[in-house]
């Protein structure tokens, strides 16, 4: 799978300003937490500086953090005071074993050739009725930020087509404007979907 380096040393250079924003959890976060049993066990897709982790840690989820950026997983390491392994999300190769899957603002650098393929690897490592919450950049064509960012900007309905090519219960998506670490306005979809 393509691997946009450009992005990953962004991130690995920027990791102290990244991880020490005082940022709160996502305001999405309680609806997905809503949404699924006590306790469940959930994987979190670049965690970045750990405050979804934390505040899902807190609500006595039990939360795998994970971040692509081996400097940035150790940040949120510090903060969380549990492993946070490095991972890459071409290299998820679990299989029903999480009931909620987390990757706020993080799907949108996987290139867009590839992101059908990150689903797939996702929807297997959910059990049966497992959620899955990602949130996208919305656009027409693939391109980079004023940082030199990879982002997939996918339009809702190509989006829709992307995740209806795997089985799920339904696929619910909401756009919202918001803006971002770039601190501009931008178009935002928020998708949940539920594993059959």
């Amino acid at each position: 799978m393509a691997l946009d380096r450009t992005t990953l040393e962004f991130y690995a250079q920027e990791a102290a300003a990244y991880t020490t924003r005082g940022q709160k959890h996502s305001p999405h976060l309680d609806a997905f937490l809503k949404a699924l049993p006590p306790n469940a066990r959930i994987l979190e897709l670049g965690c970045g500086a750990g405050q979804d982790s934390e505040f899902m840690l807190a609500q006595g989820f039990d939360v795998r953090p994970t971040d692509g950026t081996p400097e940035i997983a150790q940040a949120a390491a510090r903060r969380l005071k549990i492993p946070v392994d490095t991972l890459l999300f071409a290299d998820l190769d679990d299989a029903d074993a999480y009931q909620g899957v987390w990757a706020n603002a993080s799907l949108l650098h996987v290139p867009k050739q590839e992101l059908s393929k990150v689903i797939g690897l996702i929807h297997r490592s959910l059990t049966s009725g497992g959620v899955f919450y990602a949130s996208f950049k919305a656009g027409q064509s693939d391109g980079r930020d004023q940082f030199e960012r990879y982002y997939n900007y996918p339009s809702q309905d190509w989006l829709i087509t992307v995740y209806n090519a795997f089985d799920w219960q339904r696929v619910d998506v909401k756009s919202e404007l918001g803006s971002g670490y770039d601190q501009k306005p931008t178009d935002w979809l928020h998708v949940t979907a539920i594993r059959n």
